[in-house]
This record gives structure tokens, sequence and C-alpha cells, in this order.
């Protein structure tokens, strides 16, 4: 690649992540949807600003995409404090939790995303630095080897998690603050639909606005994964704003159907259908048997099609519903 080109990529790469930035609210007051929410951490926030003192410790759990990293960012600006990210599986060892730890000054925020994918060891390490802020490591090797007492400022940890349901005991029980991020409705996937095709210098019809929401699978990521897409098709068909129509069309070659699932979500049911008669069937055989693996079954297609009431969990396993058999065309001969 020639240094014209090398130079083309990075800045769009730029403009890429800046476009990526300004999708982002920066506040409270911007951040659409997630009611609950945004009102107690709002009382959180006010008092701990109040006593200036750091805010408690805050555990966001939910499906991927529902906004998790963007509202840890949100709460560092309603603080006015930095916030250093970075995620569970980076934080290999003690020492690498004391260099992010030692960066922060008082009042800061520590955003941990996959928190439940924490090594067992540096976790052991996180209590004592959430409970009363100081680690205590040991240093060097053989007759050096030695302990180390690291005082440490008050500080913010803010742990994002799809598996809540993996974090040990002792690591849940020092969050003060858990909130539990819920699939969003169609009229705030509408609201951030229309506010993402402003920042892309887009116009957008209500109505198709509304189309996209219904099939995001109540996620804004998806959303707006979809809405670049859909303004793709738009764009080759000159529309000055997008339609209806061409909103329907790019969704339908996308594969994206009416209640927003997508290939995978099919082929899921269909081979539960075909291969095991509707189920029950055991999570295991189900990623064996659609190429995918156990933990992306369970934190991204699982968790919406319960929500739509397409599967249901029973003692033996995932068992498809009659909704689902109506919604693929198919006729149920089972019980429900």
């Amino acid at each position: 690649m020639t240094d014209d080109r090398l130079l083309a990529q990075d800045n769009y790469d730029a403009d890429e992540e800046k476009l990526e930035l300004s999708l982002r609210p920066q506040f409270l007051s911007q951040y659409i949807g997630q009611t609950k929410v945004k009102e107690e951490m709002a009382i959180y926030i006010s008092a701990a600003k109040k006593r200036e003192e750091a805010l408690d410790h805050v555990l966001l759990y939910g499906p991927p995409g529902l906004g998790k990293t963007t509202l840890a960012m949100v709460i560092a600006n309603e603080l006015q404090v930095k916030i250093k990210s970075t995620s569970g599986p980076a934080i290999e060892k003690a020492g690498d939790l004391v260099a992010l730890l030692s960066e922060l000054d008082p009042g800061d925020v520590l955003f941990i995303d996959e928190i439940h994918r924490l090594p067992k060891a540096v976790e052991e390490v996180l209590y004592s630095a959430m409970e009363d802020f100081y680690i205590d490591i040991v240093v060097g090797q053989g007759q050096a080897t030695h302990p180390v007492h690291v005082p440490l400022p008050p500080f913010t940890l803010i742990g994002a998690t799809t598996r809540a349901g993996q974090l040990s005991a002792p690591l849940r029980d020092r969050f003060g603050i858990v909130e539990h991020m819920q699939f969003y409705d169609v009229s705030d996937l509408r609201k951030i639909v229309q506010r993402t095709a402003k920042v892309f210098d887009s116009e957008i019809d209500v109505s198709a606005a509304d189309e996209l929401a219904r099939r995001s699978r109540g996620t804004p990521r998806v959303s707006n994964r979809l809405l670049k897409r859909v303004r793709d098709f738009a764009e080759v068909k000159n529309e000055r704003k997008i339609s209806l129509e061409t909103t329907r069309e790019a969704l339908d070659k996308l594969q994206v159907d009416i209640e927003g699932l997508d290939q995978t979500d099919r082929r899921l049911l269909l081979m539960m259908i075909n291969n095991y008669h509707g189920g029950p069937v055991g999570i295991k055989a189900i990623a064996a048997n659609v190429g995918e693996d156990q933990e992306t079954i369970e934190e991204v297609y699982e968790p919406y099609l319960l929500q739509k009431g397409f599967i249901k969990r029973t003692q033996r396993g995932r068992a498809v519903t009659q909704k689902a058999y109506k919604h693929l065309g198919i006729d149920f001969l089972g019980e429900d």
C-alpha cells in the first residue's frame, strides 16, 4: 500500500472513530432509554457529589449492545472525573491491576468490561482495593520476595457483564449499586435511530425509523448497525430522505424479519424443530448444531428469543414455543 493510500486509510479510520464517539451520549439527559437506571444513577451521582466522595462501585449487567459502556462514560462525565477503560481478559495478573489503579486520581472511574472474565487471582486482589482502597502484592523472586502495600486513592469501579451469574458472590457483594440493563422498547429505539441519522447527516421518515426500530432486537447497537446499511440502499437510490419502502427492502435483503430475527435466529429455531421436534434440547447440542460457541448462543441469541417468547427454558433444556412455530409458518404438533 502506498503512502497516500496508507494516509487515506488512517484518515478513514480516524473519521470512523469520531463518528462512533459522536453516536454516544455524553450526559444522562442525552441518554435515551433505561429510564429506571438513569433516574437511580442521577440520585446516586448527585449525592456523591454533594458529599464530595467517590461514587459507590457500580455493576451494570444485561445482554450485549444495550449501552453499558456508554453509560459508564456518561457516569464519569456526570461526576466530572476521568475514566480508565479495560476488560477482564486484559488484566492477566495483579501487577496489571496495580498499574491501572495507580494512574487514577481521587474520584476517578475504572471501567472493567466483561468483568466476569477476570482471573481469580486478580479478582481476589481487587477485594481490598474496592473495600479499603489498598492492594497488598508480593514482588520479587526467591529470597528477594517481599510483600508490598500499595495505598490507592478513593475510586469508583464500574463493572459490566453479560453474565452476572458467573460473578463470584464476594465480588458481586462489593458493588453498592447494581443495575440491570433491559431491552429497549420501540419508541426509545426510534428516537435513537432518528438521533443517529442526524449524526450521519441523513434524513429518515418517521415510519422508516419506526420500522427499523421494530427489527432491531431491542438493542441500540443493532439499530445503529442496521441504519448504516439502510442508508447505503437509500444513497444508491438517490433518496434525499430514507423511506419506509427502502428500509423494508434493505432489511428484507439483510434477512432481518419483522420480529428482528436474523439468519442465525431462524437457523437455531428450525434446527431445534427439525432435529429435536422442538426440544427440549441442551445448550451444548444447540451450539454444536448451529456452528456457534455456547457463550455466543447464551449471550447474543438466547436472551432475545426468550424475551420474545420464541423459546423457553425447561429442566431438560431449551424448547421452541408455539409462538415461534406460528412465526415460522410451521404447524405446531406438541404441547406448549
